[in-house]
């Protein structure tokens, strides 16, 4: 056991004395390793917390909402409603709701302007995300105002700054009383934006929003799972255009790969050749090797993945999200919770690490298998 030890170390040496005798070559090696590692790498973070911030925000989704249509274009709907629907046998219970969009022409940014069912703020109180105190320099107990529909602004005092787990969630978020929003937005006090319901038996989803579609034809109910649907698709199209980046990524690695497994330069076979006229065996050669593919692959894993981790969840992915979220330019700067799949990890692993350290076994096996004299010549 000691002898083998030794021996694990002494060729471990001289793997690092070797890389090392090489810096320039290796150096640019590692460098594009990292580089494509990295994208890799930031890609799956990005995507996978963006699905897991998704999923945060459809827990949360009511199991049914009832909207009104006219003409197609989206309109209030009466409170009265809700007594009728509450009669359908399986809904457990409705709840209007407040809630709209607020365009900040000053800061380039939409909120979110919501009347909560629990616990809502006092009337000229309100409850801001972190995403707007931290974009309009906002804190507990300052004084904030907002241009109603009329025009003139209302002034609130902000009671609360969310801290939330999804930040996707609450980072554009405001609540307020229903005295102040309906104030603020101009719906009457008989109208309200939609209705949540609350069904016993999922399976009975479609229906109850048949059934209400029957009662009010010019209802629109929308199930929770039309809703999930509808998060599949918009990240899908945009996740799309970073799928062609991961296919081109992948790519490139699979060409870079190639071209170490293709053969060793002329200083390399001359080195083995001489490390088999020395007196070293076929296995210590293939276990240099090894080493080496190891070190550098190992080395490039470990950069890469920390650089995407702290591009994606401390920069908010800045070179992805213009093109992830889309509406980048209107919603305020929020950062992703870290949430790592380490099964992901565990792939990125194995489609990187193991395919280039096998690529630098294979050309030193053809060549310390030939004859030494033949390699050095």
């Amino acid at each position: 056991m000691t002898r083998m030890i030794e021996r694990q170390r002494h060729i471990m040496d001289f793997t690092l004395a070797a890389l090392l005798r090489r810096k320039g070559k290796n150096g640019a090696l590692l460098s594009v390793y990292t580089l494509l590692v990295f994208i890799l790498a930031s890609i799956l973070f990005f995507t996978h917390a963006l699905k897991h911030e998704a999923a945060l925000v459809l827990n949360e989704a009511p199991e049914i909402i009832v909207q009104r249509t006219m003409t197609g274009r989206y309109q209030t709907i009466p409170v009265a409603w809700s007594d009728r629907i509450r009669q359908i046998n399986g809904v457990i219970s409705v709840h209007p709701r407040l809630w709209g969009y607020k365009y900040d022409k000053d800061f380039l940014a939409n909120y979110t302007m919501m009347v909560p069912a629990g616990n809502p703020p006092e009337p000229g109180s309100i409850d801001i995300g972190s995403g707007i105190s931290r974009m309009r320099g906002a804190n507990r107990g300052d004084i904030i105002a907002f241009a109603g529909h009329d025009g003139q602004p209302r002034s609130f005092t902000i009671r609360n700054i969310f801290d939330s787990e999804s930040q996707l969630v609450t980072s554009d978020l405001i609540l307020l009383s229903e005295k102040d929003y309906r104030d603020f937005s101009g719906i009457p006090e008989d109208q309200s934006t939609d209705l949540a319901l609350q069904v016993r038996n999922p399976r009975e989803y479609a229906t109850i929003a048949e059934k209400i579609s029957r009662m009010y034809p010019d209802s629109r109910p929308i199930v929770r799972t039309e809703i999930q649907r509808t998060y599949d698709a918009l990240f899908g199209w945009r996740s799309g255009l970073m799928i062609v980046i991961f296919a081109a990524v992948a790519l490139a690695f699979v060409i870079f790969a190639w071209d170490k497994a293709t053969g060793l330069s002329a200083e390399e076979q001359k080195e083995i050749g001489i490390l088999k006229a020395v007196g070293w065996e076929t296995s210590d050669i293939m276990l240099m090797k090894f080493w080496e593919g190891s070190i550098i692959s190992l080395t490039a894993f470990l950069l890469g993945t920390i650089l995407a981790y702290a591009h994606v969840f401390f920069t908010s992915a800045a070179l992805f999200a213009p093109v992830i979220k889309g509406w980048s330019t209107l919603y305020p700067t929020f950062r992703l919770t870290p949430f790592i799949d380490f099964g992901q990890v565990a792939t990125l692993f194995f489609l990187t690490v193991v395919p280039y350290t096998v690529t630098t076994i294979i050309p030193s096996w053809r060549a310390a298998t030939i004859d030494p004299d033949t390699v050095m010549r």
